[in-house]
């Protein structure tokens, strides 16, 4: 992804939170005049932290829309719709970080048994997806700062999806992909 549009991506995510906050819904944001790549298909996500515990966290594991589009919708839902927390408030706005990570497609790993999974792992690069018995979920690259260790990573990562820590079984799927993390405080 261009080095450019990282403050063009947290500008979009900003202005979504900011309508947001004034309007108390989803409104979309004009991209017109914008960087022509936000018009590709692209994948991100969108998180919230308030004094570094995550505030919100929504998006898209696989690009199936306009970059633009998906950070702007993203953005709010991470503010407003993110199950876990409540709508985001005027006065959390000030204290918030925001940062959106932009997805490399999902790479699915093949793998004989969790041993072999967690030997691929790459802790610090990799972003990873699972899926076993109807149950999914990912956890971006920067998750590896909290849970440095590939078996505990593995473990919370199966916990978010609802199964068991210790769950494996035949039909276990992982997929892994990289991300470009933009801080809005490291952009100016």
């Amino acid at each position: 992804m261009h080095e450019t549009l990282g403050p063009v991506l947290i500008d979009l995510a900003k202005r979504s939170i900011e309508q947001g906050l004034s309007e108390g819904r989803f409104k979309d944001i004009d991209l017109a005049g914008l960087p022509k790549d936000l018009e590709q298909p692209g994948a991100v996500f969108v998180t919230l932290k308030k004094s570094g515990d995550l505030r919100g966290c929504i998006g898209s594991p696989m690009a199936w829309r306009p970059l633009g589009q998906d950070v702007v919708e993203n953005a709010y839902k991470a503010a407003f719709e993110d199950p876990r927390f409540p709508p985001l408030t005027k006065g959390e706005w000030q204290v918030v970080n925001l940062s959106v990570s932009i997805l490399t497609p999902p790479v699915r790993m093949d793998i004989e048994n969790e041993a072999d999974l967690l030997t691929q792992l790459r802790p610090g690069v990799d972003g990873l997806i699972i899926e076993d018995a109807g149950r999914r979920a990912l956890f971006l690259p920067a998750v590896w700062e909290v849970l440095p260790d590939p078996k505990s990573f593995l473990a919370h990562l199966k916990v978010k999806a609802g199964l068991p820590s210790t769950h494996w079984s035949p039909g276990f799927k992982a997929s892994r992909f990289e991300a470009v993390e933009v801080d809005a405080e490291n952009v100016k």
